[in-house]
């Protein structure tokens, strides 16, 4: 039978013998929905659920990340990540810019995975399509982890101490838990499971946020007291955005349009929609009332609980993973969040601890349990691994996951504490009370909704929420019993 000139290789001097049209079509729109969750998405969401004073700030903070984390990947971080190998848990820097790199079959090079006996048991990832779709796919992750970290600042850090943060912890601590556990180091190697990013992402971003949000400091005790979003129906866009998005997320991580993509799209929805359900039910149950910021809040954990097992787990393990991601951290923010010392201390301005850190925490866990051995040996490089739930060696998975877990939790908190030690000899971390007071327009000198007169400057006593000479009593200030959001 012939082959359709279209589907033949040597076509063109652009279409080599290996590449393969339709993985690289999906790999390249998988790695453009994940930008697409970052811009517009969480540049969206974030301007849009913070107080109206901060949504420029919030909104460019995401922006500056996306940005600067691109030219930091092409020039050195790619090759940190998931180039040769350096050490256990690094690759050699350089930098992906020139064409011979680029235009060639993508590989990990460090991905080979050997029996003890020194034999290879899984040979080195070589998708079929160029080095540039996996540096382009890589990029976007790394960037919404940033944006991510991000949330947890909202309101108060220094712009210029943000701009030193991020190619500062993209190098030292991003690129860390990529090699490890994407790359071929020493995690991958072992055998740790993170079909997508619940470690390498969201635990990363979820420790990484709340031990930054420690040493910038709180926002200001009016912002604390109050801190309502300026626009829900806008935040919403966002959201639905990050929610469609996580097809690229996940789907894209066999590095092909196969079977596993399949499941775990299908499997990212259920695990959503799921965790959806059981936190606006909790919040109907315990504050009388569903929240629209809380019913955001459940997508997000049940989005972030299934990426480290998305094409690992069946459907029924995705549901019950959303169960528990919709209970437990709702469970952590809205109950012990409000009775912990350590958590009223720092100031994690949109929770990201405990959408992100825990969620992350509870999926890779829950991965350990319930990674089917036929789904498993679709993609992992540890041939006849199976989750606890399945007997034989799976117990021993669900160590390894909770070993990885505690290393990238270890690690962030570390790093971080020294990256923003350091930043603090530059410039200072949180921004000065007069700005603190004012927002936007003393930081950017702009502002999101042009709702007085054109040039007029904020003034607390005339665009406040009520005037300090207003001895009315305002009942309707108080903030609503059902609002899940971090205040």
């Amino acid at each position: 039978m012939s082959v359709p000139v279209a589907y033949q290789g040597n076509t063109s001097l652009a279409v080599a013998d290996w590449l393969n049209k339709g993985d690289n079509a999906w790999q390249m729109i998988s790695a453009t929905l994940v930008g697409l969750q970052s811009v517009p998405g969480l540049v969206i969401l974030y301007g849009s659920i913070v107080k109206k004073k901060w949504a420029v700030n919030s909104a460019f903070m995401a922006l500056y990340a996306f940005a600067a984390v691109w030219i930091c990947w092409v020039t050195w971080a790619y090759n940190m990540s998931f180039g040769e190998k350096l050490l256990p848990f690094w690759g050699k820097a350089k930098p992906a810019l020139g064409q011979k790199f680029l235009i060639k079959q993508a590989a990990l090079p460090a991905s080979t995975h050997y029996h003890k006996d020194g034999t290879v048991e899984t040979a080195m990832l070589e998708p079929y399509y160029p080095m540039a779709s996996m540096v382009y796919f890589q990029c976007m992750f790394a960037a919404i982890t940033l944006i991510l970290v991000a949330g947890s600042l909202l309101g108060r850090m220094n712009i210029k101490a943000w701009m030193l943060f991020v190619p500062l912890w993209l190098t030292f601590s991003y690129t860390i838990g990529a090699f490890s556990i994407w790359g071929g180091g020493f995690l991958f190697q072992w055998g740790v499971i993170d079909y997508s990013g619940g470690y390498v992402i969201h635990l990363s971003s979820g420790i990484a946020g709340f031990t930054a949000a420690y040493w910038v400091g709180p926002r200001s005790t009016k912002d604390r007291e109050r801190f309502p979003p300026n626009n829900v129906l806008l935040m919403l866009t966002g959201a639905g955005l990050l929610w469609m998005g996580w097809a690229g997320f996940n789907g894209g991580d066999p590095y092909s349009a196969n079977i596993d993509s399949s499941m775990a799209v299908l499997n990212t929805n259920i695990c959503a929609a799921t965790s959806l359900l059981v936190w606006t039910c909790l919040d109907v149950i315990y504050f009388k009332k569903p929240s629209v910021i809380g019913a955001v809040q459940g997508m997000i954990t049940g989005l972030v609980c299934i990426t480290p097992g998305a094409g690992l787990v069946q459907g029924w393990a995705a549901i019950v993973m959303g169960v528990l991601s919709g209970s437990i951290p709702w469970f952590t923010m809205m109950i012990v969040h409000k009775r912990s010392r350590i958590f009223q201390k720092v100031d994690d301005t949109l929770g990201v601890f405990h959408t992100h850190a825990v969620a992350g925490f509870l999926g890779g866990a829950t991965t350990g349990l319930f990674t089917e051995p036929t789904l498993a040996n679709l993609f992992l490089a540890v041939t006849n691994s199976r989750g606890g739930f399945y007997g034989g060696v799976g117990g021993y998975q669900f160590v390894k996951q909770i070993v990885g877990a505690l290393f990238v939790i270890g690690w962030n908190l570390v790093a971080t504490s020294i990256i923003c030690v350091g930043i603090r000899f530059i410039t200072p971390l949180r921004m000065p009370e007069e700005e603190l007071a004012i927002g936007d327009d003393a930081v950017h000198g702009e502002e999101a909704y042009a709702l007085w007169g054109d040039g007029e400057k904020y003034d607390a006593t005339r665009h406040g929420w009520y005037s300090s000479n207003d001895d009315t009593n305002h009942d309707n200030n108080k903030i609503s019993s059902g609002v899940t959001q971090m205040v």
